[in-house]
């Protein structure tokens, strides 16, 4: 083999070794600048959804169906980024970080089914059927409950991992 054809081939593994530590780095900036959004949707998701309740519990329903709609809707955006994340960039973030994701997913989607529960009770509290709402009600408050463990469970995460957490904005 010609020094010509091995300089060729140096230059080319050199290319893509290049290429790889560019997409890495690349997908790693794309998680991170994530991160915010689905925070803020999380934490816009939570006011929507106590402002919900306390709107059922002054009888304001057509308000309250109202914030558990946007509270669903700030909850089901970031739960479609977690997944967007967890499915296209798996191979560039840690084992810790999947854990922290798929916590959030979890709380996420019972946070969601809370949400359909509040919108059933306030059906039925329209309809003055007070006792069906009111188990509807009971099951998404026992769902927001189940949420919350999740939520305490990824802060353990990162302040187990608090090192890996700070360098990046991964925390939601």
């Amino acid at each position: 083999m010609s020094s010509y054809s091995k300089l060729i081939i140096f230059i080319l593994v050199l290319l893509f070794i290049s290429a790889a530590i560019i997409f890495i780095d690349s997908s790693m900036d794309n998680i991170n600048k994530t991160m915010p959004d689905i925070s803020d949707s999380v934490v816009n998701g939570n006011k929507e959804y106590n402002e919900a309740v306390q709107l059922v519990n002054d009888k304001s329903f057509d308000e309250a169906k109202s914030k558990a709609i946007s509270a669903g809707d700030n909850y089901n955006s970031s739960l479609n980024q977690l997944n967007d994340i967890r499915n296209n960039f798996s191979s560039d973030i840690t084992n810790v970080q999947k854990e922290y994701i798929d916590t959030v997913i979890k709380e996420l989607e019972l946070k969601i089914n809370a949400v359909n529960n509040l919108k059933e009770a306030i059906g039925c509290f329209e309809l003055n059927s007070n006792y069906t709402g009111t188990t509807y009600a009971s099951q998404a408050n026992d769902l927001i409950y189940e949420a919350s463990e999740y939520q305490y469970e990824r802060d353990s995460i990162v302040e187990n991992n608090s090192d890996l957490f700070k360098q990046q904005n991964f925390i939601i």
